[in-house]
């Protein structure tokens, strides 16, 4: 055991021991909501919330506008979630350690199945803002990676398989669950890079050219984190803004928080239905 280990379990389990004071039972799923996706968390039934700045250790975001910042405890219907409104970004001038420490918290807590939910923007041709991503695969451009350093083992392997991130079954569940509510549902590649600066046209030029479907500043470090904790994970984008140079104008975040919005109902319909179908096969 490592004086690192051992204090990054202690962070987590002294962290862990503040939600459950809570009130946390077990719950089988985990949400993560990007910028101005809140409203599901503001709708959960036996809602009980607590700033991020009141669990020990927990990075709090820097006043991120569409983060509300708090983790909130309830239920989807009759399934208990614990959701994380809001999340910490590399661009923060957070450590990829702080950034995935909520993450590794949803771990420690016991959840079997992450979702994660980003606002990106669109590098598809085809696609448009409003649109809903499910997300295939991922091209990580951080520059660095959260699992860097000496190994925990008892997070995961040294070395662990990057292959299926994004769980082909909770994919199929997703698709499905779309279809029947008749919302339509996009897949394809998320790329993950630092910010803040949005993109410019040339470098989207060379994201289409790498495969990228859509374009933003988080989820990749959570999911690595994910994945090593060989926890499953369902990955859904809002299509919030085209990414530069698909469109001639600027990019701003009033208008990616404006379209959350607009879409917010649609979004929260989508995961009302799916969470307890994730719940479902997440506990076989």
């Amino acid at each position: 055991m490592t004086e690192r280990g051992a204090t990054l379990r202690t962070r987590l389990d002294e962290a862990a021991a503040r939600v459950r004071e809570m009130g946390a039972g077990p719950a089988s799923v985990g949400l993560i909501l990007g910028s101005g996706l809140g409203g599901l968390a503001r709708a959960l039934s036996d809602r009980r919330a607590v700033s991020y700045g009141q669990i020990p250790n927990f990075p709090t975001p820097t006043g991120v506008v569409g983060h509300a910042g708090e983790l909130v405890l309830g239920r989807v219907d009759k399934t208990p979630v614990i959701v994380l409104s809001g999340r910490i970004h590399f661009y923060e001038g957070r450590t990829m350690a702080e950034v995935v420490f909520p993450a590794r918290l949803l771990v420690r807590l016991g959840v079997r199945a992450v979702i994660l939910t980003n606002a990106a923007g669109g590098i598809r041709r085809g696609f448009r803002p409003g649109d809903l991503m499910l997300i295939a695969d991922h091209i990580n451009l951080f520059g660095t990676n959260p699992l860097i350093g000496e190994n925990e083992d008892s997070l995961g392997p040294r070395f662990p398989d990057m292959s299926a991130v994004y769980d082909r079954g909770l994919r199929r569940i997703a698709r499905a669950t779309a279809r029947r509510l008749r919302i339509p549902l996009r897949e394809g590649v998320y790329l993950g890079n630092p910010g803040p600066s949005y993109e410019t046209p040339a470098e989207i030029r060379a994201f289409a050219r790498l495969g990228a479907d859509a374009v933003g500043m988080s989820t990749v470090p959570e999911a690595i984190a994910l994945a090593h904790a060989s926890v499953r994970v369902l990955g859904i984008s809002t299509i919030t803004n085209m990414a530069a140079g698909i469109l001639e104008k600027p990019l701003v975040h009033e208008e990616v928080l404006a379209i959350a919005e607009k879409v917010g109902d649609r979004f929260v319909r989508l995961l009302t239905e799916l969470v307890p179908r994730v719940a479902a096969a997440s506990e076989k």
